[in-house]
């Protein structure tokens, strides 16, 4: 069966550190599929309130989540610290993609843990319909 590979970008703008919870873990001792994408969401908030943005005010609008794709490339355990690293590319009328590089230090030296990229939309949240990327938002994003 075919795995999933996806192509990162070759810039990330933003890089912040998050120390893996107790909570993170699966029974198998390690951070969970489900870990993972929580950890995606703390990135994400962090990267949007970095460009002094929330998912529910982007300069207007608000962002929904379309989709996302994860590759898991190696594991994650309790009491390491992950490194994780954003880019927003691909930008349409409506939306644009988030890209993360989730790692950990191992034997002094950064280790790709998680690759993945989230669908994100603009929404109009009061008028319950897709609203367009404002033109702001793609320049600080892009920054």
């Amino acid at each position: 069966m075919p795995r999933i590979k996806l192509t990162l970008p070759e810039h990330f703008s933003f890089t912040t550190e998050i120390p893996v919870r107790i909570t993170d873990l699966n029974y198998g001792g390690h951070v969970g599929n489900d870990s993972v994408l929580s950890l995606i969401h703390e990135l994400r908030v962090q990267f949007l309130r970095h460009h002094g943005y929330q998912e529910l005010d982007m300069a207007g609008v608000g962002l929904i989540m379309a989709d996302v794709t994860i590759e898991f490339r190696a594991e994650l355990f309790y009491g390491e610290t992950l490194r994780g690293s954003i880019a927003a590319a691909e930008f349409s009328r409506v939306g644009f993609d988030l890209y993360y590089k989730l790692e950990k230090l191992a034997n002094d030296k950064w280790v790709s843990v998680s690759f993945a990229r989230t669908g994100m939309v603009c929404y109009d949240y009061k008028a319950k319909k897709i609203a367009p990327v404002p033109k702001e938002v793609m320049n600080k994003l892009l920054s």
